[in-house]
């Protein structure tokens, strides 16, 4: 009995051998599998992070350009991709004409937590986007207005917007400049300015080259209440500028040369669509702010390179 139970502990102890000698020849892969499954996910962690950082640094460069000043470029995409990783690092931006962008590529060291047993201690991961930009060519203007484009040389000197300057546009008279209107003030008989609008709302879509058609009447367009002109108050908006109008009444129209960007400060129409104070009195019909440069950044508008550049500018990321 006792020699059959020295064969059994022998027996047991060369099965632990053997199964450490598995164990340890299975560890490697086993470490391997689990570099896989957790280093490579933190890779596409990171990778995502970065790339939100190089998206908001390309955003950002683009908008300095786009106003005409880019600045350091460098260093504005240094400032974002720090702000949204911390470990990334921004190579120089380069800017391109065809088309018109900028793209900013970040990158970061990330290191590994399983991987070092395999041989690989850390990783550079990066991450591109390109923000393209241009004068709007096409979207929904929220006011349902238009003005001449030979006004808005005259009141812009024919260049870029100047933020210094106030402009009272009127619509029962002339903006400023009475060299660009019939003697009535008004360029469609029994229109003042006002277009039609949408379905479901006082705003305006429209294209360059396409054309709005006249809203005739001194009020202000169907489907508009006083509430949306009060709640663009100290907003900038994008008026659709015409350099051509023709028909009459509601037969009228006018094609659309370009858009440019506003800041809304007071206006005066008939009834209740007045701000306080009021910016003109009488029977003139009135918006008052400044033509200024803005940038937008929402999908309600479609920019061009070619588009007539009046001010604003369509900002999309192109990555």
């Amino acid at each position: 009995m006792q020699r059959l139970t020295t064969r059994l502990r022998r027996r047991l102890a060369g099965e632990r051998g053997a199964s450490a000698v598995v164990f340890s020849l299975l560890l490697v892969p086993m470490l391997g599998f689990t570099a896989i499954a957790v280093d490579i996910g933190a890779l596409y962690a990171e990778r995502a992070r970065l790339q939100v950082a190089a998206d908001a640094a390309a955003i950002a460069v683009a908008q300095d350009c786009s106003r005409g000043n880019c600045g350091d470029m460098l260093a504005t995409a240094q400032q974002l991709i720090s702000h949204n990783d911390p470990t990334g690092t921004a190579a120089q931006p380069v800017l391109s004409s065809d088309p018109l962008s900028v793209t900013v590529t970040g990158g970061a060291p990330k290191e590994h937590w399983f991987a070092p047993v395999i041989g690989h201690d850390s990783s550079q991961v990066s991450a591109t986007a390109t923000v393209g930009w241009g004068a709007p060519s096409q979207g929904t203007a929220v006011l349902p207005l238009t003005f001449s484009w030979c006004a808005f040389e005259k009141q812009t000197g024919g260049g870029l917007p100047d933020e210094e300057a106030p402009q009272v546009l009127k619509l029962t008279k002339t903006d400023g400049a009475p060299e660009c209107h019939p003697p009535s003030g008004n360029q469609i008989p029994g229109g003042f300015g006002f277009v039609r609008t949408g379905s479901g709302g006082c705003g305006t879509a429209s294209q360059i080259d396409g054309m709005l058609q006249s809203d005739p009447g001194e009020s202000p367009s169907a489907g508009c209440e006083p509430e949306d002109f009060a709640s663009y108050l100290g907003q900038t908006v994008l008026l659709p500028i015409f350099d051509e109008a023709g028909g009459t009444g509601s037969g009228g129209w006018y094609r659309v040369h370009g858009y440019a960007a506003f800041r809304l400060t007071g206006y005066s129409f008939t009834g209740q669509y007045k701000s306080d104070p009021r910016p003109c009195t009488g029977n003139d019909r009135c918006i008052t702010g400044y033509f200024t440069r803005f940038v937008e950044l929402s999908d309600d508008w479609s920019y061009s390179p070619d588009a007539p550049q009046m001010g604003a500018s369509i900002l999309r990321l192109i990555r």
